[in-house]
């Protein structure tokens, strides 16, 4: 479904990440776990093109990509398969929370108002924000805007979730809500990328868990072998805590 190859990015001097490999498989939860400043990030804003590669390849549904070298068409092609949940939400604060969920199938999928709106109810109600259709995010809790970019995300039907620690910027109390509502989405077998601070939630809902380290993918496996057996010591050390 999604592969990466030899992905390299620099910043200035700064060399963030240093060759990633990294293959997604249709249907599957993959869960990104590191340190800060291990390139989790940045890997996915390169997938999304938000950041272009200064090296590597993206292969996706099968079309491969030269990342530094991609165009215009190549880049609307990507981010018209994929969808990003942002860890800082990026909600429009002058538009309601329908319409911030709506904005992309009009204007990126060309999808007529009526319809847009259609799906755009629907996918709040998957989240459970019916009622909060025509609320300002300004209105909403940190937790429910976060909804709100699951449910802006689900709507535009990608065939690769993004999402980058999506409950970093939430307050522990509102933790448990967005992370019941990506569970939810995971049991909907979509392909999903995340990057995440939660140990307990990646060991329950991934198919595959990677960790990355000083911009390398350091070791990746089943939840049980990272979480209970991993190779490499660093992964043992970052995981101290979790280990059982």
């Amino acid at each position: 479904m999604i592969r990466l190859t030899d992905v390299h990015k620099k910043f200035g001097s700064l060399e963030v990440l240093k060759g990633i490999d990294l293959e997604v498989g249709e249907g599957e939860v993959v869960t990104v776990l590191g340190a800060s400043g291990s390139g989790k990030t940045t890997m996915l804003r390169c997938i999304n093109f938000l950041e272009k590669a200064d090296k590597g390849t993206l292969e996706i549904d099968g079309t491969k990509i030269d990342m530094p070298s991609a165009g215009k068409k190549d880049i609307l092609n990507v981010r018209r398969q994929t969808a990003m949940v942002f860890q800082h939400y990026n909600l429009f604060a002058n538009k309601t929370v329908l319409e911030n969920v709506t904005q992309g199938l009009i204007t990126v999928q060309k999808i007529p108002a009526k319809e847009a709106v259609q799906k755009g109810e629907f996918y709040l109600e998957k989240v459970g924000l019916a009622d909060k259709r025509d609320s300002f995010p300004i209105q909403l809790s940190g937790g429910q805007q976060q909804r709100v970019g699951i449910a802006r995300a689900l709507a535009l039907n990608p065939k690769v979730i993004l999402m980058d620690e999506p409950t970093s910027a939430l307050d522990p109390e509102l933790v448990g809500e967005v992370l019941n509502v990506i569970r939810k989405v995971a049991e909907e077998k979509r392909t999903m990328i995340v990057v995440t601070h939660e140990m307990a939630f990646a060991r329950e809902v991934s198919d595959k868990v990677v960790f990355m380290d000083s911009g390398v993918v350091l070791e990746s496996g089943v939840p049980e072998d990272i979480f209970t057996n991993p190779k490499e010591e660093r992964t043992k050390q970052f995981l101290q805590r979790y280990l059982k």
